[in-house]
């Protein structure tokens, strides 16, 4: 087996945004801790925070600028409510936005929501090569965000691209995704 198909787990760090889940009632947060070590990466850090933008962007501000965090999986905070505001508080913190994220996940969501998917401000980007995924709070829809998407791109064994090896520092193949595109 050669280097560039080994397996190279990821250490990921999971905020829920929330202002009334805690740790035993967070099943989203939760389903993504188990989704992430069944996978075989590393838990970085779990935390919950209120629906605020401050307390996000310190939260994952703190991650971005960690080397032991690679990975940010948000889940909460992307809907239309006056308290949703996990977008908000991201994208400024983001170096490149991954417009695909949103746009798959709602193509995906499509089929088991319908038009109810336009409600999803789902997001993606990458901050100080840490890449981060905002979800909404659902377990519903963090499974379907894990399984038609992240998964895949935290594997670095999925080919033609995947974000593992920008992401963890290891010599990249970004380039032959580019000509793709």
């Amino acid at each position: 087996m050669s280097a560039s198909s080994d397996f190279i787990p990821v250490n990921v760090a999971v905020l829920t945004v929330s202002d009334t889940r805690t740790e035993e009632t967070d099943t989203s947060g939760q389903l993504l801790v188990e989704s992430v070590t069944a996978a075989g990466h590393a838990l970085a850090d779990k935390k919950i925070s209120l629906d605020d933008v401050y307390q996000i962007r310190a939260i994952v501000s703190a991650w971005i600028a960690s080397s032991a965090v690679e990975a940010i999986l948000i889940t909460g905070g992307t809907g239309f409510s006056g308290r949703d505001t996990t977008p908000e508080a991201v994208e400024p913190l983001f170096d490149k936005y991954i417009e695909g994220f949103g746009e798959v996940f709602r193509q995906i969501s499509y089929s088991e929501i319908g038009t109810s998917t336009i409600q999803s401000r789902a997001v993606g980007g990458l901050a100080n090569n840490t890449v981060i995924f905002c979800m909404p709070g659902s377990t519903n829809a963090c499974r379907t965000a894990w399984n038609g998407i992240i998964q895949q791109q935290l594997d670095s064994t999925h080919r033609p691209c995947n974000f593992v090896k920008l992401i963890t520092g290891h010599r990249t193949d970004v380039e032959a995704c580019e000509t793709r595109g």
